[in-house]
């Protein structure tokens, strides 16, 4: 499966899809990009006066780079399902409006349908933005 092809598979569209690029990917990692426009819904409340990317918005990058785009590498399906069952994130730096992130995440294992990773976010400096681990069920869609 191709770079792009990954992002086809995906089950999440925009304004909740926050992958732009993979740019590295095999059996065992994969690395991607996103970018926090500054028009995105959330920084409309988040904070007032002081617009920051939400934690949850950071998690959901990573599991969708670091979790789910890996998972549609590993599987190859047509129609994917992924569901994160759990995550342990440290938070280290805020992420700002127009801001771009890098994810690199690496596979601890993958069987039984279940991955977990070990995931990184950088922003542009190389800084670590958040780091851990997350883990999640894949499967493909069922039809009906």
């Amino acid at each position: 499966m191709t770079k792009q092809e990954i992002l086809t598979h995906l089950p999440y569209q925009k304004p909740f899809l926050f992958v732009d690029e993979i740019l590295e990917v095999d059996e065992n990692s994969i690395k991607g990009t996103f970018t926090f426009h500054k028009d995105l819904y959330f920084y409309e409340g988040h904070f007032k006066d002081y617009p920051v990317t939400p934690g949850v918005i950071l998690t959901e990058t990573m599991a969708q780079i670091g979790l789910a785009c890996l998972g549609a590498y590993l599987m190859a399906p047509s129609e994917l399902v992924v569901m994160m069952t759990s995550s342990k994130i440290d938070f280290l730096r805020p992420v700002f409006p127009s801001e771009k992130v890098t994810v690199t995440s690496k596979k601890n294992y993958y069987r039984f349908n279940k991955l977990s990773c070990n995931v990184v976010m950088e922003n542009e400096a190389g800084e670590v933005v958040c780091k851990g681990e997350i883990a999640g069920m894949s499967m493909v869609k069922p039809h009906g």
